[in-house]
C-alpha cells in the first residue's frame, strides 16, 4: 500500500470514530488492510479520547503493538548442601569461642599515659665539671658509701645481741615455771593490726613570723596568690580585696 492511500484510510477512520455512526460500526465492518495500516500509523496520530457504546466495543485508537518478552530468567546457583553445611558448623565453632572468650575491653585515652612522658631523657645538658670536682665528689662518694657500711653493721650487730639476750631469758625462764615459758611465747593477739593515731596538722613553730604574701596581677582576670592565702581568712580577705 502507498502512502497517499494510508493518509487516506486513516483520515477515514478519524472521520468516522468523530462522527455519530460511530456508534454502530463494529471490528467485523473495518477492512483487515486499514487495521494493519493504522497500526502502523498509529504512533503519529493524534490521540482522542475514544467514544464506545457498550463494554465490548473498544476504539480503534487504542491499538498498540508491545514487543514479545525473551528475557531469560537467571540461572539458579547449584547449592551444595555438604558445603553449606559444613560452613554452618564453622560459624556455630567460633560463636561458641566468642562466647567462652572473656570481652574485650574498650582502652580509655584518658587513663593511658602517653610515653613521651614515662621517658626520663635529659633535655637540659650538665655543665662540664673540672677534675677537682670530680675527685671531690667521687671521696665524697666513698665516704658515704664507709659510713652507711659501718652503721648497718652496729644495727646487725645489736639486733643479734638483743635476739640472744631474749633466748637466754627464755632459757632461764623455762628452767623456773614451764607455764611462764608457755605463756611467754604465744603469739599477742592484740598486736597486730598495729594503730597509731599521730598528730593532725604540724605544731607552729615558736616565733616564726609567716609572709603576708602578696598578690601579681598579669592581665585582667587572672591573678597569682601567695603566702596569705593559705592563713585562715586569707580567701575572704581577697574578695574584700584587702590582699594588695
Amino acid at each position: 500500500m502507498k502512502w497517499p492511500e494510508m493518509v487516506q484510510i486513516s483520515s477515514l477512520l478519524i472521520v468516522n470514530t468523530n462522527s455519530s455512526c460511530a456508534e454502530s460500526m463494529t471490528p467485523e465492518s473495518v477492512p483487515p488492510h486499514a487495521l494493519c495500516c493504522f497500526s502502523s500509523c498509529s504512533s503519529w496520530l493524534p490521540q482522542r479520547v475514544p467514544l464506545r457504546g457498550s463494554h465490548w466495543q473498544s476504539s480503534l485508537l487504542g491499538v498498540r503493538t508491545s514487543l514479545p518478552v525473551r528475557a531469560q530468567p537467571k540461572k539458579k546457583k547449584k547449592v551444595d548442601v555438604k558445603k553449606e553445611q559444613a560452613q554452618k558448623e564453622r560459624m556455630k565453632k567460633k560463636l561458641k569461642k566468642l562466647e567462652k572468650a572473656a570481652p574485650e575491653l574498650i582502652p580509655i585515652e584518658d587513663f593511658i599515659t602517653p610515653l613521651k612522658y614515662t621517658e626520663s631523657n635529659r633535655v637540659r645538658s650538665l655543665p662540664a665539671l673540672s677534675a677537682e670536682e670530680s675527685e671531690r665528689r667521687v671521696l665524697l662518694l666513698k665516704k658515704w658509701c664507709l659510713f652507711k657500711q659501718k652503721q648497718d653493721e652496729a644495727e646487725k650487730k645489736a639486733i643479734k645481741a638483743l635476739v640472744e639476750s631474749q633466748q637466754e631469758a627464755l632459757r632461764e625462764l623455762q628452767l623456773e615455771s614451764e607455764e611462764l615459758y608457755q605463756a611467754a611465747i604465744l603469739r599477742d593477739e592484740g598486736l597486730f593490726p598495729f594503730e597509731r593515731e599521730g598528730p593532725s596538722y604540724t605544731p607552729p613553730l615558736p616565733g616564726y613570723d609567716p609572709p603576708r604574701g602578696e598578690v601579681h596581677r598579669h592581665h585582667q582576670g587572672v591573678h597569682t596568690v601567695t603566702g596569705e592565702l593559705l592563713l585562715p581568712g586569707g580567701a575572704q580577705r581577697l574578695k574584700e580585696g584587702r590582699m594588695e
